[in-house]
């Protein structure tokens, strides 16, 4: 395919190939995973046991030692060309033992507990551990979540209720933000809990339009105990940090990988269709309006590609610069605004790609037992991947652009 996203490291070939060889058998299960409004399973014993799922742990912890973003990227394209469910939901899993590793290698380079850090990485590799994780709260933003912890005798309660959490029917245990007020102020943290925590309660309530294998239920906390050191600070409530924007655009960015990589299924399923179909005994790919929308769909997939391939890049040279010092907030900013500009292109352009590709497949493609209603359908939920939404979009990257990035 032209201009299409190829790994950059060692470690990101080896995820390749092993995403690539997943995509058969993804398609296969992804259209009773839709209609039964089910997660496929099987999928993520498949990602466990070829090593996906255990991308960014280090290798001498038995991962692959993933550290580009690009690659990651690269994968969630991947796997989203067999289904778009299964990359959206194991993303949420490789975004936070992304963090795990980092965390692991810092301690090392400081001669710290790399030990301990290296417990939950280990169980990754060994199949043990599926993370799930959750920023969504329903009438607030990522800023500002209501869910709570408060001080308890033996650490923190916690007590609210979040919504999209995706994987959570699988996973084992869940990460997520909230809020916690102490005597320094209000803050923004994020807690990593058991999915077995007494008082964490998943509503079996996912019945959506797409991305109906994606196990994106709500989840309440009622009186949910953490210990004391449970919780960790990301910045204050309420306003843009450093940590936040980090936190947000390096967890959201590879997600945009999905919708790209639903348009290059759609695309495939034409290209494949076409050259056979006829009309009146004419050839269907002979026609100049056939030409002329598969031309168009190809060029949409270059310019969604380019973009989303630079997006990844430019981040992999951002981390690398800020290695050994933390950005300042306008650069965070700046990565972050990166980031709205490829999501915005790449998630219109998939749309425009899947509904061309609906156009083209005729009313075939228009029943629910072709796949292309499915791909029509999970392309939509690209826009309202957090954060910041359609109608926000703009303004923040001219916000950025001017000089002018908000605090809140």
């Amino acid at each position: 395919m032209s201009f299409a996203l190829t790994p950059k490291t060692p470690a990101g070939e080896r995820l390749y190939e092993n995403a690539m060889a997943l995509i058969p058998a993804f398609r296969e299960r992804a259209a009773a995973a839709d209609a039964g409004n089910t997660m496929p399973a099987d999928n993520y014993s498949d990602m466990q046991a070829n090593g996906v799922a255990a991308a960014f742990v280090p290798e001498a912890l038995g991962g692959f030692g993933l550290q580009s973003v690009q690659d990651w990227i690269t994968c969630i394209v991947t796997l989203a060309r067999g289904d778009a469910s299964t990359a959206i939901a194991i993303n949420m899993h490789l975004g936070v033992s992304r963090g795990m590793a980092l965390a692991y290698h810092n301690a090392q380079a400081k001669g710290s507990a790399a030990d301990r850090l290296a417990v939950p990485l280990r169980a990754i590799a060994d199949g043990r551990m599926l993370i799930c994780a959750t920023a969504t709260e329903p009438g607030t933003d990522n800023l500002h979540p209501l869910t709570e912890a408060t001080p308890a005798d033996d650490g923190w309660c916690i007590n609210g209720r979040k919504i999209f959490v995706t994987l959570s029917p699988l996973a084992t245990h869940l990460g997520m933000n909230l809020r916690m007020r102490d005597d320094d102020g209000d803050h923004l943290v994020t807690t990593l809990l058991p999915m077995d925590t007494p008082g964490l309660q998943p509503q079996d309530d996912w019945d959506a339009l797409g991305m109906r294998g994606s196990g994106s239920q709500s989840v309440v906390f009622d009186n949910v105990r953490v210990g004391a050191g449970g919780i960790r600070k990301l910045g204050p409530w309420g306003r843009w940090s450093v940590g936040m924007l980090m936190n947000r655009a390096l967890a959201n960015l590879p997600l945009v990988g999905a919708f790209l990589g639903t348009a290059e299924a759609a695309y495939e399923l034409v290209a494949d269709k076409l050259p056979g179909q006829q009309r009146m005994g004419r050839p269907l790919a002979g026609f100049a309006g056939v030409q002329h929308l598969v031309g168009e769909m190809d060029i949409e997939l270059a310019k969604c590609r380019a973009i989303l391939s630079a997006a990844g890049a430019a981040t992999d040279r951002f981390l690398a610069q800020h290695e050994t010092q933390p950005p300042t907030l306008e650069a965070a900013h700046r990565l972050m605004k990166d980031y709205q500009t490829a999501k915005w292109v790449v998630n219109r352009g998939a749309i425009d790609i899947v509904s061309k590709a609906m156009d083209l497949m005729g009313g075939s493609g228009y029943t629910n037992s072709h796949a292309l209603a499915r791909l029509y359908r999970d392309v939509r939920a690209g826009p309202f991947m957090q954060p910041f939404a359609p109608t926000e979009a703009r303004q923040y990257v001219g916000q950025v652009v001017l000089g002018r990035a908000p605090e809140e």
